[in-house]
């Protein structure tokens, strides 16, 4: 006798099958914390988009009749005996620093500055990396052992102090005015852009090499696979090959590992604006921010904790992106 499974040959035929993407995009959905991360990056880049319609005063708006400004509701925050010296008013509603400038809006037009270096440099960094990897990975042999040896070469140089020395040696430059020529013309560039332009290439050109190494190893274990076998078969081209089989079966990885760098990149731009080699002021930093906020830190703990906070939440937020994404691209997670 036979017996019925409740399950109809007809309805397993008529399922269509799950693509790898499909199962990512439910894993990542199931993910609270990457959901979470995900809500609060794109919060950031609103506000970065709008930030001249959201901020109440201009970043380098001044009042230098209520420096250091301290909002009533905030207070709690402040020292014992902070009502005796602080300038108490709700004109700002995060406080003021030590040149009369809004706290709240400084804090949102810097959100400008990190996810521009979030941006570019990550993608300076995927577009060097990836295309290097997949060349070396793929033509293999001497000229994959001469590309790596490069690799090798570069990771044993400290870059974070090549990136100060470099920004030191512009900085310098810049402010004597004696550059000429395409020197001069980036410079320029640099200045309009508030000194952020050397830093996209410092970061973004820094951070490829682990990104090539990650496509080298990825392309290692496709490269025999059939489609690709297929493809020469046909006689396809290398560059064919490589730009429209390779590359897009290997960027799942990538964006993975280049998301969970960008929180890196962040700290990279404060770190530098914290000693004063970052952007230029009066554009708004959170690094800048903090640098100038640390100096009063124990009168006025908000002009430090403001930003802070700030950076904090962005560089968790794409943590638990991340993370998330890692978890959903690995099929090992699958059910």
């Amino acid at each position: 006798m036979a017996v019925n499974s409740g399950t109809d040959p007809q309805d397993i035929l008529a399922r269509k099958p799950r693509s790898l993407w499909r199962d990512s995009l439910q894993r990542l959905l199931r993910n609270r914390l990457a959901l979470a991360g995900g809500a609060a990056v794109i919060a950031v880049a609103l506000v970065a988009v709008f930030a001249a319609f959201i901020a109440p005063f201009g970043f380098a708006e001044q009042d230098l009749i209520l420096n250091n400004a301290v909002p009533p509701w905030l207070m709690w925050l402040m020292p014992e005996g902070a009502e005796n010296y602080a300038r108490i008013t709700p004109k700002f509603p995060l406080g003021a620093d030590a040149l009369g400038r809004d706290l709240l809006s400084r804090t949102i037009y810097g959100t400008r500055i990190s996810l521009a270096i979030a941006v570019v440099a990550a993608s300076v960094s995927l577009l060097v990396g990836t295309v290097y990897g997949t060349v070396s990975g793929y033509l293999g042999g001497r000229v994959d052992n001469f590309m790596m040896r490069i690799v090798d070469f570069l990771y044993g140089f400290p870059f974070l102090i090549v990136v100060i020395l470099l920004q030191t040696y512009f900085k310098a430059v810049s402010r004597r005015g004696t550059a000429e020529c395409f020197a001069s013309v980036i410079l320029q560039w640099n200045d309009k852009l508030g000194g952020m332009l050397l830093l996209f290439v410092a970061i973004g050109l820094v951070n490829w090499i682990g990104m090539a190494r990650i496509a080298r190893g990825q392309v290692l274990s496709y490269k025999e696979k059939e489609f690709v076998e297929a493809a020469r078969s046909v006689g396809a081209r290398h560059s064919r090959i490589i730009f429209r089989h390779l590359i897009p079966n290997v960027m799942g990885p990538l964006i993975v590992a280049e998301t969970l760098a960008i929180p890196g990149y962040i700290f990279t731009e404060a770190f530098l604006s914290f000693i004063g080699l970052g952007v230029d002021p009066p554009t708004p930093s959170w690094g800048i921010m903090i640098s100038e906020g640390v100096r009063g830190l124990r009168s006025y703990p908000l002009q430090a904790l403001v930003p802070a906070v700030a950076l904090s939440i962005t560089t968790l937020a794409f943590n638990f992106l991340g993370d998330g994404l890692r978890d959903a691209f690995d099929p090992r997670m699958a059910e």
